[in-house]
């Protein structure tokens, strides 16, 4: 499973960017993969193929309206686990206890 950690923005949209983020949530929500948003990007969980066509999505969609989009993302591979959103943060949480 990989965990996708993904920012995409289009530029010259303004100052605030959050219609468009919100329109790129929407379609990983159609996707049906587990993702969490945070206040400078979201995290996606899924295989390689998925998470990547998370990104193709996300890009097509800002470009049809804008000249120009950036994305920012991180990946990370690990062989036989899922469920990581949320237990790398408990992991963190339990050794701060």
């Amino acid at each position: 499973m990989v965990l996708l950690e993904l920012s995409v923005v289009p530029l010259g949209a303004g100052e605030s960017v959050s219609q468009h983020v919100a329109e790129c949530v929407a379609l990983i929500e159609q996707s049906g993969l587990e993702y969490e948003l945070n206040a400078m990007g979201t995290i996606v969980e899924g295989e390689l193929d998925q998470v990547l066509a998370i990104i193709d999505r996300c890009m097509r969609h800002l470009a049809k309206s804008h000249d120009r989009v950036t994305c920012s993302a991180k990946l990370d591979y690990r062989k036989g686990r899922s469920g990581r959103i949320r237990a790398k943060v408990d992991s963190v949480r339990e050794k701060l206890a």
